[in-house]
């Protein structure tokens, strides 16, 4: 079982346009889709779609049209109700595959709401494989709930408690390490803005633009006791940093239609080649795969196994600052 928690999700709308986004312009779409959404309902929605089972934790009253949406989808979701309606997200993409996004701030929740919220959780995640808690964080809820909830369910469940990975941002991100070990998770799935906001002195470009760069900054994280580092680095594929060793996977030139839960299918491709107990470098080639194949369907479409490419990811194994070895 994967447990996600989605603290803050959304519908998704995306907006696909036939030209290029203009300032001040009046376009028309090509298409648009609409999909119950949030980090932590898409890693549900595709390790689900792989057969494995999971379960989506998130705040929502059950006539939401959010939730009513995954329970049309069948998608096995515990909800914390709530009075206020969830957000709603835009996403404009061009041809190009370059977005746009509007995010809405989503409903306040409050001290007693979060701590039903982490009960649910608590519930929900004891004895699970993995429990993802993913995406920003509403009015209301202090920076540092991801890192407080990490200690308080291994307290609280102890040899029940799962292994926690978290892809978040900012300074939701900043605070895992601000506190004591046991605030720390054991995955990380930063992108390259986020890994350069966690490690300081440098931007998303150079990091997209060296791998080593960004390698390098991954295993900083690991003296501050993360267990892995799963980096995405958009059209530079990913990179696996962990105890065991070091690995960048890419894949071949696709053809991007929207980058709009990509990292959240990677996050899903990684977990569910764990799950299946596979090798870290392994677990890298189906993160990859799983990511690229996001990267080429419309809007937050997640990808099934039917859509992935594995065969066209490679994963080389970094030995030192000189090179790599396959």
């Amino acid at each position: 079982m994967i447990v996600t928690l989605t603290v803050n999700p959304a519908l998704d709308k995306t907006i696909e346009l036939s030209e290029p986004l203009g300032h001040g312009a009046v376009q028309r779409a090509a298409a648009s889709h609409v999909q119950a959404a949030g980090k932590g309902v898409n890693v549900s929605r595709a390790i689900a779609a792989a057969g494995v089972p999971t379960l989506a934790v998130l705040p929502g009253a059950s006539t939401d049209p959010l939730v009513t949406s995954l329970s049309n989808d069948q998608l096995a979701h515990r909800c914390l109700s709530i009075s206020e309606p969830l957000r709603t997200n835009i996403t404009l993409t061009d041809p190009d595959g370059t977005t746009t996004k509007i995010n809405e701030p989503g409903p306040t929740l409050n001290a007693d709401q979060l701590a039903e919220l982490s009960e649910l959780v608590s519930d929900a995640a004891a004895g699970a494989h993995w429990l993802v808690l993913a995406g920003s964080l509403p009015p209301g809820v202090p920076a540092d709930y991801y890192a407080q909830l990490t200690a308080k369910l291994r307290s609280d469940l102890g040899e029940k408690c799962p292994k926690i990975a978290v892809d978040t941002s900012g300074a939701p991100l900043i605070e895992l390490f601000a506190h004591s070990q046991s605030h720390v998770p054991d995955l990380i799935k930063p992108n390259a803005e986020e890994l350069a906001e966690l490690v300081g002195g440098y931007d998303e470009d150079a990091l997209e633009g060296s791998v080593q760069l960004a390698s390098d900054c991954a295993q900083q994280l690991l003296a501050k006791g993360i267990g892995t580092v799963l980096a995405t680095l958009g059209a530079k594929g990913a990179l696996l940093v962990a105890e065991e060793g070091i690995w960048h996977g890419s894949h071949t030139p696709i053809t991007p239609r929207s980058t709009v839960g990509a990292g959240d299918s990677s996050l899903a491709g990684y977990l569910l080649a764990d799950v299946a107990g596979a090798s870290a470098p392994e677990r890298l080639k189906n993160a990859v795969a799983y990511g690229a194949a996001a990267t080429q369907l419309p809007g937050s479409t997640i990808p099934t196994e039917s859509d992935l490419t594995v065969d066209a990811v490679t994963v080389e194994k970094i030995t030192s600052t000189q090179g790599t070895e396959s």
